[in-house]
Protein backbone atom coordinates (compact mmCIF):
# COMPACT_ATOMS: atom_id res chain seq x y z
CA UNK A 1 0.00 0.00 0.00
CA UNK A 2 1.57 3.40 -0.55
CA UNK A 3 0.32 6.21 1.36
CA UNK A 4 0.47 9.92 -0.07
CA UNK A 5 0.26 12.48 2.24
CA UNK A 6 -1.16 16.17 1.15
CA UNK A 7 2.14 17.36 1.81
CA UNK A 8 5.69 16.69 2.95
CA UNK A 9 5.49 16.76 6.73
CA UNK A 10 8.97 15.41 7.32
CA UNK A 11 10.33 11.59 7.33
CA UNK A 12 10.03 11.38 11.21
CA UNK A 13 5.67 12.09 10.63
CA UNK A 14 5.71 9.91 7.69
CA UNK A 15 7.25 6.74 9.77
CA UNK A 16 4.45 7.74 12.16
CA UNK A 17 1.64 7.17 9.67
CA UNK A 18 2.89 4.09 8.25
CA UNK A 19 3.85 2.59 11.62
CA UNK A 20 0.20 3.05 12.56
CA UNK A 21 -1.31 1.62 9.31
CA UNK A 22 0.91 -1.47 9.20
CA UNK A 23 0.06 -5.18 10.81
CA UNK A 24 3.25 -6.99 10.61
CA UNK A 25 5.29 -8.38 13.36
CA UNK A 26 8.42 -6.68 11.65
CA UNK A 27 8.96 -2.83 10.41
CA UNK A 28 11.42 -2.31 7.45
CA UNK A 29 12.74 0.99 7.67
CA UNK A 30 14.82 1.90 3.76
CA UNK A 31 15.82 5.10 2.82
CA UNK A 32 14.33 6.31 -1.03
CA UNK A 33 18.32 6.42 -2.27
CA UNK A 34 18.88 2.81 -1.09
CA UNK A 35 18.96 -0.86 -2.68
CA UNK A 36 18.58 -3.80 -0.73
CA UNK A 37 20.40 -6.91 -1.16
CA UNK A 38 18.00 -9.96 -2.02
CA UNK A 39 18.79 -11.58 1.35
CA UNK A 40 18.33 -8.48 3.48
CA UNK A 41 15.09 -8.88 4.96
CA UNK A 42 15.55 -12.70 5.54
CA UNK A 43 18.85 -12.45 7.77
CA UNK A 44 17.61 -9.02 9.67
CA UNK A 45 14.16 -11.19 10.18
CA UNK A 46 15.90 -14.16 11.25
CA UNK A 47 18.08 -11.65 14.16
CA UNK A 48 14.44 -10.61 15.13
CA UNK A 49 13.44 -14.07 16.03
CA UNK A 50 14.86 -13.04 19.53
CA UNK A 51 12.03 -11.55 21.75
CA UNK A 52 14.87 -9.65 23.07
CA UNK A 53 16.02 -8.08 20.11
CA UNK A 54 13.65 -4.47 19.38
CA UNK A 55 15.98 -3.20 16.01
CA UNK A 56 18.47 -4.68 13.62
CA UNK A 57 20.48 -2.77 11.23
CA UNK A 58 22.53 -4.03 8.05
CA UNK A 59 25.81 -3.39 6.84
CA UNK A 60 26.36 -0.05 4.32
CA UNK A 61 27.88 0.27 1.42
CA UNK A 62 27.84 3.56 -1.10
CA UNK A 63 26.19 2.84 -4.15
CA UNK A 64 27.85 5.22 -6.60
CA UNK A 65 31.81 4.74 -4.64
CA UNK A 66 33.51 4.63 -7.87
CA UNK A 67 31.97 8.11 -8.70
CA UNK A 68 34.03 10.39 -7.06
CA UNK A 69 37.41 10.79 -4.45
CA UNK A 70 35.38 11.81 -1.98
CA UNK A 71 32.00 8.82 -2.28
CA UNK A 72 35.38 6.28 -2.06
CA UNK A 73 36.35 7.90 0.95
CA UNK A 74 32.72 7.96 2.48
CA UNK A 75 32.40 4.31 1.45
CA UNK A 76 35.22 3.48 3.39
CA UNK A 77 33.83 5.81 6.60
CA UNK A 78 30.70 3.32 6.19
CA UNK A 79 32.38 0.56 6.52
CA UNK A 80 34.78 0.84 9.60
CA UNK A 81 31.04 2.45 11.04
CA UNK A 82 29.60 -0.46 10.65
CA UNK A 83 32.12 -3.01 11.37
CA UNK A 84 34.72 -1.53 14.05
CA UNK A 85 31.34 0.92 15.77
CA UNK A 86 28.03 -1.12 15.34
CA UNK A 87 29.76 -3.99 15.55
CA UNK A 88 31.74 -3.63 18.35
CA UNK A 89 28.07 -2.29 20.31
CA UNK A 90 26.52 -5.07 19.05
CA UNK A 91 28.30 -7.59 21.07
CA UNK A 92 26.72 -6.36 24.01
CA UNK A 93 23.43 -5.83 22.15
CA UNK A 94 23.27 -2.49 22.22
CA UNK A 95 24.01 -0.64 18.83
CA UNK A 96 23.37 3.22 19.78
CA UNK A 97 22.29 4.35 16.05
CA UNK A 98 20.14 1.67 13.60
CA UNK A 99 20.97 3.94 10.77
CA UNK A 100 18.19 4.34 8.37
CA UNK A 101 19.10 3.40 4.66
CA UNK A 102 18.14 -0.42 6.28
CA UNK A 103 16.88 -1.06 10.01
CA UNK A 104 14.25 -3.23 11.07
CA UNK A 105 12.02 -2.76 13.76
CA UNK A 106 9.88 -4.98 16.44
CA UNK A 107 6.44 -3.18 15.59
CA UNK A 108 4.85 -4.08 19.38
CA UNK A 109 7.76 -2.11 20.76
CA UNK A 110 7.57 0.64 17.84
CA UNK A 111 3.61 1.46 18.54
CA UNK A 112 4.22 2.02 22.07
CA UNK A 113 7.14 4.48 22.06
CA UNK A 114 5.34 6.91 19.24
CA UNK A 115 4.11 9.05 21.26
CA UNK A 116 7.62 9.57 22.79
CA UNK A 117 9.13 9.28 19.23
CA UNK A 118 6.76 12.09 17.63
CA UNK A 119 6.71 14.34 20.23
CA UNK A 120 10.67 14.95 20.79
CA UNK A 121 11.91 18.11 22.32
CA UNK A 122 15.02 19.60 22.86
CA UNK A 123 15.01 22.75 24.39
CA UNK A 124 11.19 23.38 24.35
CA UNK A 125 11.31 23.19 20.70
CA UNK A 126 10.30 20.22 18.41
CA UNK A 127 13.02 17.55 17.00
CA UNK A 128 13.11 17.68 13.12
CA UNK A 129 16.54 15.35 12.67
CA UNK A 130 18.09 12.76 13.81
CA UNK A 131 15.14 9.98 13.64
CA UNK A 132 17.57 7.63 13.60
CA UNK A 133 19.56 7.65 16.43
CA UNK A 134 16.49 8.71 18.64
CA UNK A 135 14.53 5.68 17.68
CA UNK A 136 17.16 3.41 18.56
CA UNK A 137 17.77 5.38 21.95
CA UNK A 138 14.01 4.50 22.71
CA UNK A 139 14.43 0.63 22.03
CA UNK A 140 17.40 0.78 24.55
CA UNK A 141 15.31 2.84 26.88
CA UNK A 142 12.61 0.18 26.70
CA UNK A 143 14.80 -2.69 27.51
CA UNK A 144 15.54 -4.06 24.11
CA UNK A 145 18.53 -5.01 22.07
CA UNK A 146 19.57 -3.20 19.11
CA UNK A 147 21.39 -5.58 16.80
CA UNK A 148 24.08 -5.23 13.94
CA UNK A 149 23.80 -7.43 10.93
CA UNK A 150 27.31 -7.65 8.66
CA UNK A 151 26.27 -9.68 5.86
CA UNK A 152 22.84 -7.92 5.17
CA UNK A 153 23.98 -5.30 2.91
CA UNK A 154 22.18 -2.25 1.61
CA UNK A 155 23.77 0.08 -1.02
CA UNK A 156 23.27 4.04 -0.47
CA UNK A 157 23.87 7.06 -2.54
CA UNK A 158 26.02 9.00 -0.57
CA UNK A 159 27.11 13.10 -1.04
CA UNK A 160 29.42 13.84 -4.16
CA UNK A 161 30.50 16.91 -3.26
CA UNK A 162 31.52 18.13 0.63
CA UNK A 163 28.75 20.95 0.70
CA UNK A 164 26.74 18.42 0.52
CA UNK A 165 28.70 16.15 2.55
CA UNK A 166 29.26 18.57 5.64
CA UNK A 167 25.57 19.51 5.82
CA UNK A 168 24.49 15.58 6.37
CA UNK A 169 28.06 15.29 9.01
CA UNK A 170 26.62 18.93 10.61
CA UNK A 171 22.62 17.12 10.99
CA UNK A 172 24.51 14.17 11.93
CA UNK A 173 27.00 15.67 14.65
CA UNK A 174 24.01 17.52 16.19
CA UNK A 175 21.74 14.34 17.15
CA UNK A 176 24.77 12.97 18.22
CA UNK A 177 25.43 14.97 20.85
CA UNK A 178 21.71 16.03 21.64
CA UNK A 179 20.73 12.10 21.66
CA UNK A 180 24.01 10.89 23.38
CA UNK A 181 22.75 13.77 26.53
CA UNK A 182 19.13 11.39 26.58
CA UNK A 183 21.39 8.19 26.69
CA UNK A 184 23.51 9.05 29.72
CA UNK A 185 21.25 7.86 32.66
CA UNK A 186 21.04 4.56 29.98
CA UNK A 187 24.80 3.49 30.35
CA UNK A 188 24.61 2.18 33.73
CA UNK A 189 22.27 -0.27 32.89
CA UNK A 190 24.33 -1.48 29.99
CA UNK A 191 27.91 -2.68 29.92
CA UNK A 192 30.63 -0.38 31.11
CA UNK A 193 32.26 -0.40 27.20
CA UNK A 194 29.43 1.19 26.51
CA UNK A 195 30.11 4.19 28.68
CA UNK A 196 33.50 4.12 26.95
CA UNK A 197 32.51 3.75 23.51
CA UNK A 198 30.12 6.85 24.19
CA UNK A 199 32.88 9.20 25.99
CA UNK A 200 35.31 8.48 23.74
CA UNK A 201 33.24 9.42 20.73
CA UNK A 202 32.14 12.59 22.05
CA UNK A 203 35.00 13.81 24.13
CA UNK A 204 37.68 12.06 21.59
CA UNK A 205 37.19 14.65 18.30
CA UNK A 206 36.90 17.95 20.72
CA UNK A 207 40.21 16.72 22.93
CA UNK A 208 41.86 16.09 18.89
CA UNK A 209 40.26 19.85 18.15
CA UNK A 210 42.31 21.26 21.27
CA UNK A 211 45.15 19.53 19.95
CA UNK A 212 45.00 20.61 16.43
CA UNK A 213 44.49 24.45 18.07
CA UNK A 214 47.19 24.56 20.26
CA UNK A 215 49.51 23.22 17.53
CA UNK A 216 48.46 25.73 15.29
CA UNK A 217 48.73 28.07 18.18
CA UNK A 218 52.31 26.92 18.92
CA UNK A 219 52.92 27.43 14.97
CA UNK A 220 51.93 31.21 15.29
CA UNK A 221 53.11 32.86 18.13
CA UNK A 222 56.59 30.89 18.32
CA UNK A 223 57.22 29.79 14.42
CA UNK A 224 58.31 26.62 15.48
CA UNK A 225 56.14 23.25 14.20
CA UNK A 226 54.32 21.40 16.45
CA UNK A 227 56.01 18.09 15.52
CA UNK A 228 54.84 15.82 18.49
CA UNK A 229 51.37 16.73 17.18
CA UNK A 230 51.82 15.98 13.74
CA UNK A 231 53.85 12.61 14.53
CA UNK A 232 50.80 11.34 17.06
CA UNK A 233 48.21 12.27 14.47
CA UNK A 234 49.80 10.57 11.58
CA UNK A 235 50.69 7.17 13.74
CA UNK A 236 47.47 7.05 14.90
CA UNK A 237 46.07 7.34 11.08
CA UNK A 238 48.26 4.74 9.94
CA UNK A 239 47.32 2.44 12.61
CA UNK A 240 43.87 2.91 11.89
CA UNK A 241 44.23 2.76 7.99
CA UNK A 242 46.38 -0.53 8.44
CA UNK A 243 44.32 -2.76 10.73
CA UNK A 244 41.25 -1.83 8.47
CA UNK A 245 43.33 -2.79 5.51
CA UNK A 246 44.24 -6.23 7.27
CA UNK A 247 40.55 -7.31 8.65
CA UNK A 248 38.42 -6.31 5.24
CA UNK A 249 41.72 -7.83 3.22
CA UNK A 250 41.42 -4.45 0.79
CA UNK A 251 45.05 -2.33 0.30
CA UNK A 252 42.36 0.43 -0.77
CA UNK A 253 41.82 1.29 3.11
CA UNK A 254 45.14 3.08 3.05
CA UNK A 255 43.96 5.70 1.15
CA UNK A 256 41.64 6.16 3.90
CA UNK A 257 44.34 8.06 5.69
CA UNK A 258 43.23 11.19 3.29
CA UNK A 259 40.29 11.52 5.27
CA UNK A 260 42.32 12.74 8.18
CA UNK A 261 42.80 16.45 6.50
CA UNK A 262 38.69 16.25 6.19
CA UNK A 263 38.45 15.33 10.15
CA UNK A 264 41.10 17.58 11.17
CA UNK A 265 39.94 20.69 9.16
CA UNK A 266 36.69 20.50 8.03
CA UNK A 267 34.56 17.81 10.67
CA UNK A 268 36.30 18.88 13.92
CA UNK A 269 35.17 22.44 13.49
CA UNK A 270 31.52 21.88 12.00
CA UNK A 271 31.40 19.40 15.34
CA UNK A 272 32.58 22.06 17.82
CA UNK A 273 30.08 24.34 15.52
CA UNK A 274 27.39 21.64 15.81
CA UNK A 275 27.84 21.73 19.60
CA UNK A 276 27.69 25.05 20.14
CA UNK A 277 24.32 25.41 18.00
CA UNK A 278 22.07 22.36 19.10
CA UNK A 279 19.34 23.78 19.56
Amino acid sequence: NFILLDKNVGKRKAQIVAIRRSSGDLVLNVDSDTTLASDVVAKLARKMRDPAVGAAMGQLAASNRSDTWLTRLIDMEYWLACNEERAAQARFGAVMCCCGPCAMYRRSALVLLLDQYETQLFRGKPSDFGEDRHLTILMLKAGLRTEYVPDAIAATIVPDRLGPYLRQQLRWARSTFRDTLLALHLLPSLDRYLTLDVIGQNLGPLLLALSVLAGLAQLALTATVPWSAVLMITSMTIIRCSVAAFRARQLRFLGFSLHTFINVFLLLPLKAYALCTLS
